[in-house]
């Protein structure tokens, strides 16, 4: 059996096409005219991948999520935990679980 020899150009690599003349090609304005304008707005509708996989947008879901509930409280408990600054919230959480004698619950950061 004989073999058939892929015939390529100069310095075409195996690619089969000639890059000598792909180098010498010059962008015109009219090539630029077929690249949409890459606004806010595309932006804001564009899917992220890694690795060719869409990744998911915003914060990732919590494996145990907490429900937003409203609650009445008095001013001066209200007052009395923001105080603390930041993550006032959690440690109303973390004070009625240890009235409800619930155990602690270790949340993930990040």
């Amino acid at each position: 059996m004989t073999e058939r020899k892929r015939v390529t150009a100069p310095n075409s690599k195996r690619s089969g096409s000639d890059m000598n003349k792909v180098d010498a090609y010059v962008l015109t304005k009219e090539d630029y005219d077929e690249i949409p304008e890459l606004t806010d707005e595309w932006f804001k509708r564009a899917k992220w991948h890694i690795g060719g996989v869409p990744m998911p947008r915003g914060r990732p879901k919590s494996d145990s999520p907490k429900h937003a509930v409203s609650l009445r409280l008095d001013d001066d408990v209200v007052a009395h935990f923001r105080r603390g600054g930041r993550g006032w919230q959690s440690r109303i959480n973390a004070a009625l679980r240890k009235v409800a004698e619930l155990p602690a619950v270790k949340r993930k950061k990040g």
